[in-house]
């Protein structure tokens, strides 16, 4: 039977039905203040208003903006890691094995999510963000690398983790592109290249037996020639 609470109302599964709607409700009305006016100019009466909720309401689910911000940010990086791992799983299923082609079909499911979160993607990529948000990004980006590291069955060695750190650089940076693409056709054209170069830099993996990998100069000078920024990261 329900728990009654102090103003007699349930608390079963209506009342969390309730609380899933109020905060979906603040998730969806941040988002498009957001991306229309960033995060400094959002104001939580804006957010409310849009949600049909109360200033009392946000803090109670989210604690303020700063983190409703990053819930969001959350949940996209939730979505981005779904799409990813169902990829590869359908990709595996199909009998594929060769961690290059895991790797690339993940990096589309990565890439199709930029395209159909763009607000999101190019929100998160502003700069215009919390006090702490661009280390949480940072760690982000080191759990990115290291399940690429594992997905492509790479070691501890130092040219390994350079390769890894390369590559998810690399879709990274192709997200951002995607989602700043005009017209989905365009999108479609930035993914097509990235997984390419992607490829490019894969081609004779140190996963293929009696191949070596390449040298930390060789990944790099690569990385380089497409133009990867050190700092951006899956």
């Amino acid at each position: 039977m329900p728990r009654q609470l102090r103003d007699g109302t349930a608390s079963g599964p209506r009342q969390w039905s309730r609380t899933a709607q109020t905060q979906r409700a603040l998730l969806d009305a941040a988002r498009q203040v957001f991306t229309e006016r960033g995060f400094s100019d959002a104001s939580i009466a804006d957010i409310v208003e849009r949600a049909g909720s109360s200033v009392g309401s946000l803090y109670h689910h989210f604690g303020g903006k700063s983190e409703l911000f990053i819930a969001l940010w959350q949940q996209h990086q939730l979505a981005h890691e779904e799409a990813a791992s169902k990829a590869v799983a359908d990709a595996r299923n199909k009998g594929v094995t060769d961690p290059g082609q895991l790797f690339e079909t993940g990096a589309r499911g990565f890439l199709h999510g930029s395209w159909q979160r763009r607000d999101l993607t190019l929100l998160f990529s502003s700069g215009d963000a919390p006090p702490g948000f661009d280390m949480m990004r940072r760690r982000r980006g080191r759990e990115w690398i290291g399940q690429n590291d594992s997905l492509l069955r790479l070691t501890d060695r130092p040219e390994d983790r350079v390769y890894a750190a390369i590559l998810t650089s690399l879709i990274g940076e192709g997200a951002y592109e995607v989602a700043a693409a005009r017209t989905r056709r365009q999108a479609e054209k930035i993914i097509d290249a990235v997984t390419e170069y992607a490829r490019r830099l894969m081609a004779g993996g140190p996963w293929h037996p009696g191949i070596e990998p390449p040298s930390i100069g060789t990944v790099a000078g690569a990385g380089a020639g497409l133009g990867l920024a050190g700092g951006a990261k899956l």
